[in-house]
């Protein structure tokens, strides 16, 4: 080649050079070689958000912060409150005549004391009708790599500072929502596998009765579908190192469910699927005894995600703002209208034949979010993804800040990074992209609370 002339990296590759470099052959074993260095690394690095017993700890919140951003009060009038009730946390401080930190758990005694003695004029409890059931909110795409985990996360713990209780349920079998909280899932039956299970099985006990009444032969229920019968949701809901929001886990078996979901559905027609995970919550007393579940779906429309998609009330759709991605994105909704609508038509054909109403799916609310946002580079195609998309994108944008970066690399979530690691500036702007995220969520949930009470109230 020509002297002094600045060539793309891609000429002049030696063939010999090339061939030795190459490494050799990698056989089957060799992936449980690269799985294995891959667990450790990931062992590592979940270490690192470890306290001395090996359990994840949630931080402690500064007086600053809980007034700032957990409870609308004043500094000086909640320091005075405190001095005035010592029976009320009073918190820890690092230095003599420092600033005082609290516990989450000490946070929501405080938030729960300002709500009974507090101005009524202020929202210190969450809202939440009384009697009304949780609300579930799915958040799904087929596409990876567009934040859809670190949304689900931080929406729950988003949720969980406002002072609601969060179930999270992780039906994605790569399991990184129970990395991010910390949780070691053994098997399939710590997941909502057996959960699942159990709907079927409790659907072929009743089919089984009514072929015995005709006198036909039933369908025996193998040694899985027997142990799932006992198996209840309280059984799978892990406590997590936040007070107020638990998990059901997942691990890697959980994604033979994809492949023994539709061997059920073909030995028993009659078996709802997609019914089944939001049938389970609502039976096991779920709904009553949290304010807001919280899915987050494999990268997949598989079983699972239709499972998930059809027990929620509002579902979310992370997307980027590149083209590539709101041409997945439209897909992903072409799949979803194709897949329940398919449901929708042989069901409903089936309940006509029997004089009965046909199947139809809604949902409360339907949005998608743009996430990992970069307002110098994508502000053109955001307008344009909203000026087609309307009242489906939300107009919150998620930025992507060094307080956002720095949380993924330590496997925890912004709102467990401490401030004080970061100017005050860079905190506070890298928090309010998902505190703007939480609002717009936090308002759909509210709104559709309160439609249903006017409702039963005009029903009533």
């Amino acid at each position: 080649m020509a002297a002094g002339i600045d060539y793309p990296p891609y000429f002049g590759i030696s063939p010999d050079r090339a061939a030795d470099a190459l490494g050799p052959p990698v056989g089957t074993a060799g992936f449980a070689t690269i799985s294995e260095a891959c667990r450790r690394g990931r062992d590592d690095l979940a270490a690192r958000g470890l306290d001395e017993t090996g359990e994840k700890r949630l931080r402690l919140f500064s007086t600053w912060e809980i007034t700032k951003y957990l409870i609308p009060v004043a500094p000086a009038h909640f320091r005075r409150v405190l001095r005035q009730n010592p029976g009320l946390p009073q918190g820890r401080s690092e230095t003599e005549g420092g600033a005082k930190w609290f516990s989450l758990d000490e946070v929501l005694r405080l938030r729960a004391h300002f709500g009974a003695e507090g101005s009524k004029t202020k929202e210190y409890r969450p809202y939440r009708p009384e009697g009304a059931p949780a609300k579930i909110v799915a958040v799904a795409n087929f596409k990876g790599g567009v934040g859809k985990t670190s949304t689900a996360a931080h929406l729950a713990m988003s949720a969980a500072l406002d002072g609601y209780r969060v179930l999270v349920v992780d039906l994605d079998s790569q399991g990184s929502m129970s990395s991010i909280f910390g949780l070691r899932v053994e098997d399939e039956w710590e997941t909502v596998f057996p959960l699942i299970a159990r709907h079927y099985a409790e659907g072929l006990v009743a089919e089984n009765q009514r072929l015995a009444a005709r006198g036909e032969s039933p369908q025996p229920l193998d040694e899985t579908l027997s142990d799932a019968m006992k198996v209840r949701a309280g059984d799978v809901i892990a406590r997590t190192h936040w007070p107020n929001i638990d998990l059901i886990g997942a691990q890697l078996n959980l994604y033979w469910s994809e492949f023994q979901i539709p061997v059920w559905r073909i030995s028993h027609r009659g078996w709802k699927l997609w019914d089944a995970l939001g049938d389970i919550l609502a039976a096991d007393g779920v709904l009553s005894d949290y304010d807001i579940v919280i899915l987050d779906t494999p990268p997949a429309l598989g079983y699972l995600t239709i499972n998930g998609l059809a027990a929620a009330d509002v579902l979310l759709v992370p997307t980027g703002a590149s083209f590539l991605e709101f041409d997945s994105t439209g897909r992903f909704f072409d799949m979803l209208h194709a897949t329940f609508a398919s449901i929708e038509d042989s069901e409903t054909m089936a309940a006509r034949a029997l004089g009965r109403d046909g199947l139809a799916f809604e949902w409360d609310a339907v949005r998608t979010v743009l996430t990992r946002y970069d307002a110098g580079q994508q502000a053109e195609m955001a307008g344009l993804m909203q000026a087609y998309l309307g009242q489906t994108l939300a107009p919150q944008r998620q930025d992507y800040t060094a307080l956002i970066g720095q949380a993924g690399e330590q496997v925890s979530g912004i709102y467990e990074a401490d401030y004080r690691d970061f100017n005050r500036e860079t905190y506070v702007r890298g928090r309010a992209t998902f505190d703007e995220s939480w609002a717009a969520l936090k308002a759909l949930l509210i709104g559709i609370w309160r439609r249903e009470e006017r409702g039963m109230r005009k029903a009533g």
